[in-house]
């Protein structure tokens, strides 16, 4: 059976979960359209993260990736739309290391632009009724690394299409941080679902609007 693969990371900051693995563990095995969803966990790791990831798509030859971290103070899912050059850590990774204005590939573009239908995912999402938004940033921490690590891997297989999803903390979370918003696993589950089939079913993305002013 084709595969689709999604990534989760590991707990870092303090943090006792990682919504994004939480989640992905209720998805490991979902089944839609003859392709199966397989989950991977990654480390909160800059070197060790690509390494997993790679080796992850060496073995299971995906047709699309998606993966999926935490933004705490988000408010929606946000389908990230470019993954820059650069690692530049406000904290450090779960092994000590905070690199600050490293690229991640010494010779690679700039950016590289996610290859999912992401405006099509924002639309399908909220007229599913759960929050969404076109983020334009995957910051600069190991969720950018991974994006960009991934675009950078795949940049020669334009079939298999990959990108980035960043989603707000689980209320369990947000109660430890007063004032800070979250989503319910349950409409994160609904929501990546609908990510998974927005993936598979559009070749092309929407043309909508999804800016920002800033």
């Amino acid at each position: 059976m084709r595969c689709l693969l999604m990534t989760g990371f590991e707990p870092f900051d303090g943090e006792s979960i990682n919504p994004s693995w939480e989640v992905l563990k209720q998805l490991d095995g979902w089944q839609l359209n003859g392709v199966q969803v397989v989950a991977r966990q990654l480390p909160c790791v800059f070197g060790d993260s690509l390494t997993v990831l790679n080796a992850a798509i060496d073995q299971l030859q995906p047709v699309a990736v998606i993966a999926v971290g935490q933004a705490g103070g988000r408010v929606d899912i946000t389908p990230e739309r470019v993954a820059i050059n650069v690692d530049d850590a406000r904290i450090a990774d779960n092994r000590g290391q905070q690199p600050i204005d490293q690229p991640i590939i010494a010779d690679g573009p700039a950016g590289y632009f996610s290859t999912l239908p992401i405006k099509a995912m924002v639309a399908a999402l909220r007229d599913a009724g759960i929050p969404a938004s076109v983020s334009q940033s995957a910051g600069s921490y190991v969720c950018n690394r991974v994006m960009y690590g991934l675009l950078h891997r795949l940049r020669q297989q334009p079939e298999v299409k990959a990108g980035f999803i960043h989603i707000p903390y689980l209320p369990q979370q947000a109660a430890k941080h007063p004032g800070a918003p979250s989503v319910s696993a349950q409409t994160l589950v609904a929501g990546l679902k609908i990510a998974v089939a927005v993936t598979l079913q559009f070749e092309q993305d929407l043309k909508l609007v999804g800016g920002a002013t800033h």
